[in-house]
């Protein structure tokens, strides 16, 4: 059994976090696999929706996730890569369909082909696999770069400091795709570090709960973004309430609906675990219909 980390640092995303390191050789590459530590409490998941893949999480895993790409593109060592896997994926939080493993990859310095993705896949759940070690993570200057963004809001100015506050990215490598097995967000360093500073202040603004920011490449189109990453104040309730839901609508006679059919069924049956949840705080007996015709 793994060394169990301490609370603070098991919810620790301030600068030089822990990570751990693990050099894996795959298709004749050495890759610098970087990785939450297994203690770390952030959780995350995947989905498709509207032909755009999603990075699901609360404000605390938006915090990890900002620092994680802030840091990546000042790396400087070929074949660096960060991924998010086991321990740190959830079902999602809609209908708990399993959640793909995270990279994120710097276009300047790694080349990641669907073989190597595969390839890192199974070598990162294959028992005997190199344990590797714990590194400090650097995020120099993101800190100070939200305080800038933040004061030009309040003082209304960042409208004509937008090219100051987030320069204009290089559209170099840029890709947000299934690889291999692994949802993949890549892109060179400045773009690697607008997307930090978007996704670091999710926590910021909400409604109802909830917040969201599309993941862009070099350029922009409203509301179409290959990528996007979505909070929920209460993400880890969502995804325990998507848990039940879908095991009871496999159980009942709905679950021999085809798998089209039955995450609809999911997402309606979540407001009647939600709700019993919330007037009896346990399970009751589940009512899932098949809907006729």
């Amino acid at each position: 059994m793994g060394k169990r980390l301490r609370p603070s640092s098991a919810r620790d995303v301030g600068d030089r976090l822990k990570l751990h390191l693990r050099v894996l050789r795959v298709d004749d590459r050495d890759y610098h696999v970087i990785a939450p530590r297994p203690g770390v409490t952030a959780r995350f998941s995947t989905n498709r929706f509207h032909e755009t893949w999603h990075i699901l999480s609360d404000p605390h895993g938006a915090l990890l996730l900002s620092r994680l790409l802030w840091g990546l593109s000042y790396q400087r060592r070929p074949g660096t890569i960060v991924v998010i896997d086991r321990p740190h994926l959830d079902p999602n939080p809609f209908d708990a369909e399993p959640a793909d493993p995270i990279a994120l990859v710097p276009a300047h310095l790694t080349v990641l082909t669907a073989q190597a993705a595969r390839q890192l896949r199974h070598r990162l759940n294959q028992p005997g696999t190199d344990p590797g070690r714990t590194v400090r993570w650097h995020t120099w200057g993101l800190d100070d770069q939200l305080t800038r963004i933040r004061s030009a809001h309040e003082d209304g100015s960042w409208i004509r400091r937008q090219r100051e506050l987030w320069p204009d990215p290089d559209p170099y490598g840029t890709r947000i795709d299934r690889i291999g097995g692994l949802l993949t967000f890549r892109a060179a360093s400045i773009l690697l570090r607008r997307w930090a500073l978007d996704v670091a202040r999710l926590g910021e603004d909400d409604y109802h709960g909830m917040a969201y920011t599309e993941i862009h490449g070099a350029t922009y189109e409203p509301c179409r973004a290959d990528g996007e990453v979505q909070t929920f104040r209460n993400y880890h309730q969502r995804v325990t309430i998507a848990r039940t839901s879908r095991q009871e609508v496999l159980d009942s006679p709905a679950g021999r609906l085809a798998p089209g059919e039955v995450n609809p069924l999911i997402w309606r049956h979540n407001n009647t675990v939600r709700a019993r949840h919330r007037t009896t705080g346990q399970s009751a007996r589940p009512d899932v219909r098949v809907p006729k015709g």
